[in-house]
């Protein structure tokens, strides 16, 4: 963990998760938590639309050795806000890992809106919250309406400071996946109150995410130019999971150029 993160998500957006397969899934988190071997704690994406498989992941993730579950609205379907309350005492209920709430809307077409956070924060095993809306409006509620113990976390990390600034403890961040030590001094200085110093690493943050996440189509741009990124410094490979197309030779050509600007990634 050289990087200095204090935890690692898995099978979340960035893992592209809901394209894997179920063998993937499995044999990703067992060597994830073989490799992290207690050093930090492993949390586990179990998202689905089928229940079953919602739970298979979690017995999965539980005997590996994970911490916790992270769990977005099943998508497709439109339900209410009480059904979904219900649908998460139940998976409290059978989980056997505590479960982080995950709020994604611009991929599950559904969000967990505050009133059902605060609820949901009252069941026992239901530990905190991923928000990866964007909206810092939403995030300052959910904050105001949740108990000081019920961590809040951010997932744009163009948006750090100004979320911990509402209250988020930190983010989960799709960015550190290429360069973790950065975001992780982001965070240090924004929680110590160095906010002249969370400023110049914002706005470094934001000029890589600029470089980077804006190649292609916007709608798939950032997470295949985090990958081909990845790709470029030799961490990973730039194939993503179907239905996304790689970069082609002239975006991949792009990239590089853009990362070579850039400099230093640290």
């Amino acid at each position: 963990m050289n990087g200095g993160v204090s935890g690692v998500f898995i099978l979340g957006t960035t893992g592209e998760g809901p394209s894997l397969p179920y063998d993937l899934r499995s044999e990703l988190i067992e060597a994830v938590c073989r490799q992290v071997a207690g050093r930090v704690p492993v949390l586990v994406g179990i998202t689905d639309t089928v229940y079953e498989r919602t739970l298979a992941m979690a017995r999965v993730a539980e005997r590996s050795g994970a911490s916790a579950v992270v769990l977005a609205p099943p998508c497709y379907f439109q339900i209410s806000q009480s059904d979904l309350l219900q649908y998460l005492e139940r998976c409290a209920a059978e989980s056997p890992l505590p479960i982080f709430l995950y709020n994604m809307p611009s991929l599950t077409k559904l969000a967990y809106e505050t009133e059902t956070v605060r609820r949901a924060a009252e069941i026992e095993g239901i530990l905190g919250l991923k928000d990866s809306s964007g909206d810092l409006e939403y995030l300052r509620s959910v904050v105001c309406s949740v108990a000081a113990d019920f961590p809040v976390m951010v997932g744009p990390e163009e948006i750090l400071v100004d979320a911990m600034r509402a209250g988020a403890t930190g983010g989960v961040c799709g960015g550190a996946n290429l360069n973790p030590r950065l975001l992780c001094e982001l965070q240090r200085a924004t929680a110590a109150g160095d906010f002249e110093n969370a400023r110049k690493l914002q706005a470094r943050v934001r000029q890589i995410s600029e470089a980077l996440y804006t190649i292609g189509d916007r709608s798939t741009s950032y997470l295949r130019g985090l990958k081909a990124a990845m790709a470029a410094t030799g961490l990973c490979s730039d194939t993503c999971a179907l239905p996304f197309a790689p970069f082609t030779a002239e975006e991949r050509r792009l990239l590089e150029s853009r990362l070579d600007g850039l400099g230093a990634m640290g």
